[in-house]
């Protein structure tokens, strides 16, 4: 029985193009090439991070983006970012008696971006609010712990197999990998994916029948 459904943020609810495109922007490089960089990034299982680190060496990302809100340009993201199937599919788990949590690595801001969106959830936060960030397992046993439920009855959501995934099988949670953005697509034929998702889903709007069928 499924009691519980939590969601990640970037790319799992939220279409992150837009971000990247303004640190493209800040950076001073094409659009096109970061997405590029960042992509090959990926590919090799680094940390995202180092795609900053090719286009300036020693970038401080936390530096940069208090540098880039000093200057006026904040990150940012509002209901135009947030994939077409997220409201729905929120709704109506709920709808169910679900509880629906949504927790990501992300700042404090974006948690603040995240409530102002007034989203169909029980309970939102973020790594920088908990002090703790994927994947360290302490993250999920927090997850756990604000959801009210074993382990065995929440549904992660998420598009990463090392940040989200893995981590939350660790800690006996099921697992729904979506199959969107950077990380969802290129390493959507890894071995891993295949042996620890419980699902794997191209659409929030397929979770309503998953919860159905284990109930």
């Amino acid at each position: 029985m499924i009691r519980a459904v939590v969601f990640d943020v970037g790319e799992t609810l939220v279409d992150e193009t837009r971000e990247y495109g303004t640190w493209a922007d800040w950076l001073g490089v094409p659009r096109h090439t970061f997405v590029s960089v960042f992509g090959a990034v990926i590919a090799q299982g680094l940390d995202y991070r180092e795609t900053f680190q090719v286009f300036k060496p020693g970038f401080d990302l936390d530096q940069q983006r208090q540098a880039r809100a000093d200057a006026g340009q904040p990150e940012w993201f509002g209901e135009d970012d947030l994939y077409p199937d997220v409201r729905p599919a929120l709704s109506a788990l709920r709808a169910m008696g679900i509880w629906v949590g949504i927790v990501g690595n992300q700042t404090v801001r974006a948690g603040g971006l995240l409530r102002g969106l007034d989203l169909p959830a029980d309970f939102i936060a973020t790594s920088d609010d908990w002090g703790v960030a994927k994947p360290d397992v302490a993250f999920f046993d927090k997850v756990v712990e604000v959801a009210g439920c074993p382990a065995e009855q929440i549904i992660y959501v998420g598009d990463r197999i090392d940040n989200d995934i893995t981590p939350a099988t660790k800690v006996g949670m099921r697992t729904a990998y979506i199959q969107r953005g950077p990380w969802g697509w290129i390493h959507k034929d890894r071995q891993d994916v295949k042996e620890l998702s419980d699902w794997r889903i191209l659409s929030l709007s397929e979770l309503p029948d998953i919860v159905k069928a284990e109930s």
